[in-house]
């Protein structure tokens, strides 16, 4: 059987502009593709040639106003990146705060909520 691999994670957020410049100013990912979505939503896909995060609402900014406990019904995106440090200094400078810093086997990671509370994890293996 081949390898499976994740090729897009979809996630409701209130301004999707606002979450694509965050994504493309912490991990350097580019624009892949932007424009109406499901039920008179909008969508922009950031990210690598071959996978990326879509970020998306609904019409009028239906879903600006949810808001999500921790772990209901995601618990967090886990990005692997090159550089633990450089990432986390960009996560600072963008107002973030990050928290539960790991160092152990295999690699070291933190974690920071996003302006929508979305939880990430910034994990790296070098």
């Amino acid at each position: 059987m081949a390898q499976a691999t994740i090729e897009h994670v979809n996630l409701t957020v209130s301004d999707p502009e606002r979450s694509a410049r965050m994504t493309e100013e912490l991990f350097g990912w580019k624009e892949r593709w932007r424009g109406p979505a499901r039920d008179g939503g909008f969508t922009i896909h950031v990210g690598s040639p071959s996978a990326y995060l879509a970020f998306y609402t609904g019409p009028d900014g239906m879903h600006a106003n949810a808001r999500y406990p921790k772990g209901e019904p995601l618990n967090h995106v886990g990005v692997e990146v090159d550089d633990l440090d450089a990432v986390e200094a960009r996560v600072i400078a963008l107002g973030f705060v990050p928290f539960s810093h790991g160092d152990y086997e295999p690699g070291r990671r933190f974690y920071f909520l996003d302006h929508d509370g979305i939880e990430f994890e910034i994990v790296s293996y070098r």
